[in-house]
C-alpha cells in the first residue's frame, strides 16, 4: 500500500497542475482536507508542536511528532507526506525506517540546522539528502531551502541549492516563504525540477500553475485560521453574543 501511495504521490507533483496541499495537524483536520476531495495530505510541524504544547523547529519529541503523522496516515486513504523537520537528528536511515514504519508516503526535510538557528551549507546539505535516497528509493523527498526566513537571497543562490538538491535525489524541493510570484517565476525557470512554494496573502492558485509551480503548501495557516475561529466564538460566548453567528 505504501509503495503505491509514493508512486501517487510522486506522480501529482505536475508542473502547471500543482499539487495543493492545506496542511493538517491531527486526525480530524486530515479527514476534513481528505473528505474536501484532495487527492494527498501534508502535516505542517509547526501546527502539530503547537497542538502538543512544544516550540517549532524541534521543540517537540520525534516519538510524539511520528505518533500524530501515524494517527493521520491511519485515518486516511490518501498519500500522507510528513514534515520531518530537519530530521531530529537521526541518521538517515533511521528516519527512513521510523517514516516508512508509519505509512508516510514521502516527507519534508529542512536544511536549517536548529541548534544554530541557520541554514547548513549547501554541500552538507546534499550529502544528507543523498543518504536519504540511498536509504529510500522510494518516498517522496521534498527538500526545503530555507534562506529567505534568514535574509534576502538572489535567486541564483537559492536555485542553486535547489539544483545541487535535485541531484543528490530530492524528489521536488521548497523555497519556503519566496516571496512573490514574481520571485516564484524566476525560481521555478531557474531550478531543473518540481517547485513547491508556500501559499502568500495576495497570490492566486491560477497564477502559480500558469508560472509551472508543481506544488503548494499551507503551512500553518489552516491550523491558526482554524484557532481564530475558536477565538472568535469564544468571545461571542464570552460576551452573551450568538455563539453560532458568522
Amino acid at each position: 500500500m505504501t509503495n503505491t501511495r509514493t508512486a501517487l504521490l510522486r506522480d501529482l507533483h505536475k508542473p502547471g497542475d500543482p499539487l495543493i496541499l492545506p496542511n493538517v495537524w491531527d486526525v480530524a483536520s486530515a479527514t476534513i482536507v481528505a473528505e474536501a476531495g484532495y487527492p494527498a495530505l501534508a502535516t505542517a510541524s509547526a501546527s502539530i508542536s503547537a497542538m502538543l504544547g512544544y516550540a517549532d523547529h524541534e521543540g517537540a519529541p520525534v516519538e510524539e511528532m511520528l505518533d500524530i503523522a501515524a494517527k493521520i496516515i491511519r485515518a486516511t486513504d490518501v498519500p500522507v507526506t510528513v514534515d520531518a523537520e530537519a530530521g531530529y537528528g537521526l541518521p538517515a536511515g533511521e528516519l527512513v525506517e521510523r517514516l516508512t514504519a508509519i505509512g508516510a508516503a514521502g516527507f519534508n526535510f529542512e536544511e536549517t540546522d536548529h541548534r544554530t538557528g541557520g541554514p547548513l551549507d549547501v554541500d552538507t546539505q546534499a550529502a544528507r539528502i543523498a543518504a536519504l535516497r540511498a536509504a529510500s528509493p522510494d518516498l517522496v523527498i521534498n527538500a526545503r531551502i530555507d534562506l529567505y526566513f534568514t535574509g534576502s537571497p538572489s535567486v541564483e543562490e537559492v536555485a542553486e541549492r535547489g539544483r545541487r538538491y535535485l541531484e543528490a535525489g530530492a524528489d521536488c524541493v521548497f523555497p519556503i516563504m519566496a516571496p512573490s510570484e514574481e520571485v516564484v517565476a524566476e525560481l521555478v525557470k531557474a531550478i531543473p525540477g518540481p517547485v513547491n512554494v508556500t501559499f502568500l496573502p495576495g497570490m492566486e492558485v491560477s497564477r502559480l500553475a500558469a508560472l509551472g509551480v508543481a506544488r503548494i503548501s499551507f503551512g500553518p495557516m489552516t491550523y491558526l485560521t482554524a484557532l481564530e475561529a475558536l477565538k472568535s466564538m469564544a468571545g461571542r460566548i464570552r460576551s452573551g453574543q450568538d455563539p453560532y453567528a458568522s
